[in-house]
């Protein structure tokens, strides 16, 4: 996907920074010199392989090649000088950190694994330096078992690399861990490795995927790849016009064993017990050991190259032979298979000095180099794979983002309001912005026109929602339903997520007829797979029978409270538990819950806690659910709402399982026990429960207040004087009332309201609405309050509140808890009947041990 559109403005450059770990010959990062990043930086213990990266001149100061223990405090040092050198802070952040820790205790290749956990901790360091310097982008390169594989986490901890990754920075970082084939990545050589992701959360609208390098199913074959070059016969034979094009020695012996062989054979398939590798103890021949069954086995012309692999230089190693010669490749040939261009230097001495030179000093060269070279080559990453990434990131780093002014501006110059030159308009653009973009066009467009509670979903929140929805087995077609499409915000996303599982179908649902005019002519903007199945239906989800169950529901559905007389509105009821609401979003989770096997929804954060959605939670709580992501107010721009978005199991049951908890307030991310959050001792979720709420929680007794808020008070019937004073929110200290200059009002009369019956009430407690710093006093004579104060008063049977008490609400203590238990909300904060709960009394009100704010 395109994000960003070349037609603006364009920012101004910036040199683009890079750090490098674990950099080997630093093969891949050449693909970020190519793009022009700057290495600031680079950390490769093994001397000779950072001598390979000097000659390629990688870093701009000498003092970048850092040839040491990274674990070690002094190389540590060094890192942090290079940052300060290159000015690296948060104003001015690094680009992106490579890394590709050693893969010893992991490789299937390694028979001689012992305890690699200490080793394969070597992830840990850089998951550090992310934590550290909160790059931009961070990738992560490695073999197939990277995430499963075992690792001592910064807690001490041991648990797998993936959840060591999820662990500590997807709070801070969306991230996207990909098992994948370099060859179906634009990588001439099969290569199958873990690719590890993260892009920072504050940067919008772009997602991992949108730099994963790009998908080209259309593999090149062996021949294709290294067929231009001239056969080499001779043992020992190097090309007059290229060193590295060179027939490596073997012991003549061994030629025997494979001279008969033809294309997918191995030296064990030989008839000829003679030809069958071995060795002599004696005049006994003892037959070599066939482990991996691709040792001595010539490859095929017009197949994918084999994958390099680190002892590429001997003919018993995996997939070495070339396919008509009988010799291993040679290093061009390896390097074209990893994709290393011609340009990248082996030695300081110029190429066509080193062709020049005479027969015995190029063998010298050779015999001196070449094991460290090849070694290199079959550790490293493939170039093309870095520069694909490099490049994306530089797109999207120099290019301008298109914002919500930009966007208005274009809607107005436009006109775009009007519907039928919205249409005209998306045609006639669609090869000038992105999918994206234009997306949020008319996504914005369609919203102010018609007031249908649509709100464009950016993709990098779509993204956040998509990452983590279950992986379904690949057997049968996979059906998803998205039921407000909209202009399809989650569309690229999904078929990103699924593209290799099989047939997809995918139905999509809008009740608004422009909408879906412009989401047919946006399905020419992407690229959409041949196995991919989009079937479009024009009508009200809520009423509209459906002939099939779905894997999976997934969407932005509106969030809108209709009028009781609106005539929809009994129609939605008929058939849902919760008729306490009149929000059209609580009818969509109840229906997607009986479509769907799993569901996955971005909804207002409402849904936590207000007491209109009970019984959706209940329904929702009985269920598996698997994630739940708090975004605050950071979902959409421009509109004061807060949001959630959940994944549920509709098939599992409720179990106390391990819940994720993703959060845009704390840049965390959390595994809570499902029964832990939706404890039924308590009246709604509490998604930021932890040991302090607990603790807090043993000292108070809950649920002895109800709540009170009015509801008729206005500017219009209250005066500058009067008989009654009208409290509000911020007349209230803690245990006393604060008078405010031009800031007061009064009624004359409050037996006609609702709130007159608590007028001169003896005990009755005030507390501030809508705030997370809460603080209490008793109502002092003679006054009422405004909608702005909630009118605490005791339930039957609970004790007299004392000043003491009024006091811990005021406390740092109390505060931290309240935000706990409002689950840190900003506008999700109405005092009511649920919320009331945590309004508790010490249980021991003489020792409270809290200080005051």
């Amino acid at each position: 996907m395109r994000i960003l559109e070349k037609s603006q403005k364009v920012k101004e450059k910036k040199t683009l920074t890079y750090l490098s770990l674990f950099s080997g010959a630093g093969l891949g990062c050449y693909g970020f010199k190519l793009e022009g990043f700057e290495c600031v930086a680079t950390v490769e213990i093994m001397k000779k392989r950072l001598t390979f990266q000097q000659f390629n001149d990688k870093c701009k100061y000498d003092t970048g090649y850092i040839s040491e223990d990274i674990t070690d405090e002094r190389t540590k040092e060094k890192l942090r000088i290079e940052l300060n050198r290159w000015n690296i802070t948060q104003s001015n952040p690094l680009d992106v950190l490579v890394a590709t820790p050693p893969c010893q205790g992991m490789s299937v290749a390694n028979h001689k694994k012992g305890n690699e956990l200490l080793r394969n901790s070597l992830i840990v360091e850089s998951i550090k330096w992310v934590n550290d310097i909160k790059p931009r982008f961070f990738i992560f390169e490695n073999v197939r078992s990277f995430l499963k594989t075992p690792c001592t986490d910064l807690d001490g901890e041991d648990r797998s690399i993936g959840d060591a990754i999820d662990i500590n920075l997807a709070g801070e970082y969306h991230i996207h861990p990909t098992i994948i084939n370099f060859k179906d990545y634009g990588n001439p050589s099969s290569r199958t490795r873990t690719l590890v992701i993260g892009v920072r959360k504050d940067l919008k609208d772009i997602t991992p995927f949108d730099i994963l390098p790009d998908y080209n199913p259309a593999q090149q074959t062996l021949r294709d790849t290294i067929g231009h070059l001239p056969s080499l016969q001779k043992m020992g034979e190097i090309c007059d016009s290229d060193i590295y094009h060179n027939f490596k020695s073997y012991s003549p012996g061994m030629l025997e064993w494979i001279t008969d062989i033809k294309e997918g054979q191995s030296a064990f398939d030989n008839i000829d017990q003679n030809k069958i590798p071995h060795k002599k103890v004696g005049a006994i021949r003892v037959f070599n050991a066939n482990k991996n069954g691709d040792k001595y086995r010539r490859q095929f012309w017009d197949r994918v190259s084999p994958c390099i692999h680190t002892r590429n230089d001997i003919l018993s190693s995996q997939n070495t032979i070339h396919p008509t010669d009988n010799r291993v490749f040679s290093i061009r040939e390896v390097m074209l298979m990893m994709s290393v261009p011609a340009t990248y230097n082996w030695t300081d001495i110029p190429y066509e000095s080193l062709n020049k030179l005479p027969l015995i000093e190029k063998k010298k060269f050779l015999s001196k180099n070449e094991m460290t070279i090849r070694h290199s080559l079959g550790e490293g990453v493939p170039t093309i794979i870095f520069q694909q990434i490099a490049n994306k990131i530089k797109n999207y780093s120099q290019a301008k983002v298109i914002d919500f002014t930009t966007v208005k501006k274009i809607i107005e110059e436009n006109d775009l309001l009007e519907s039928g030159k919205l249409l005209q308009f998306i045609k006639d653009n669609r090869n000038t912005y992105s999918y994206s973009v234009l997306t949020k066009i008319a996504e914005l467009a369609n919203t102010e026109r018609n007031d249908n509670a649509a709100y464009y979903t950016r993709q990098d929140i779509c993204y956040s929602i998509v990452k983590d929805l279950p992986g379904i087995k690949k057997d049968k077609p996979l059906r998803i339903l998205e039921p407000s499409i909209g202009v399809g915000n989650f569309l690229p996303l999904l078929i990103a997520k699924y593209r290799d599982f099989g047939q997809i179908i995918i139905d999509v649902v809008d009740v608004d007829e422009n909408s879906l005019a412009i989401f047919r002519i946006l399905l020419g903007c992407i690229n959409i797979p041949s196995n991919f199945t989009i079937n479009i239906i024009n009508d009200d989800f809520l009423l509209h029978n459906f002939n099939h169950r779905y894997d999976l529901v997934i969407g932005n559905p509106p969030y809108k409270k209709l009028l009781s007389s609106n005539s929809k509105v009994i129609q939605y009821k008929k058939n849902v538990i919760n008729t306490d609401t009149n929000n059209v979003f609580s009818f969509f989770i109840e229906k997607a819950l009986k479509l769907g096997d799993v569901v996955s929804f971005i909804v207002p954060k409402s849904l936590i806690n207000a007491p209109e959605f009970n019984k959706t939670r209940e329904l929702l709580q009985d269920k598996k659910m698997i994630k739940i992501t708090d975004y605050g107010e950071e979902a959409f721009k421009g509109v004061k709402i807060e949001t959630i978005s959940f994944i549920v199991s509709t098939r599992a049951r409720h179990t106390n399982h391990s819940l994720k908890i993703e959060s845009y307030i704390t840049r965390q991310v959390t595994f809570k026990d499902q029964e832990y959050v939706f404890s039924k001792d308590y009246p709604y979720w509490l998604i930021y429960r932890n040991d302090f709420f607990d603790d807090i929680s043993k000292k108070l007794k809950f649920n002895i207040f109800t709540a009170f808020r009015d509801r008729q008070i206005t500017k219009q019937v209250t005066r500058p004087d009067g008989k009654i004073r009208v409290l509000k929110s911020r007349n209230i200290a803690s245990n006393e009332i604060i008078d405010i200059d031009k800031y007061d009002c009064f009624i004359d009369e409050a037996n006609n309201l609702a709130v007159g019956k608590y007028l001169n009430h003896e005990h009755a407690v005030l507390v501030p609405n809508l705030t997370y710093r809460p603080r209490a006093c008793f109502l002092p004579e003679n006054t009422i309050t405004d909608g702005s104060v909630a009118i605490l008063t005791l339930r039957n049977g609970s004790r007299r509140v004392t000043h003491e008490d009024l006091e811990y609400y005021n406390s740092d203590e109390y505060e931290k808890f309240y935000s706990i238990a409002r689950n840190h909300g900003t506008r999700s904060l109405n005092i009511d009947n649920n919320s009331v709960f945590f309004f508790g009394i010490l249980k021991h009100p003489s020792n409270n041990g809290t200080g005051n704010n």
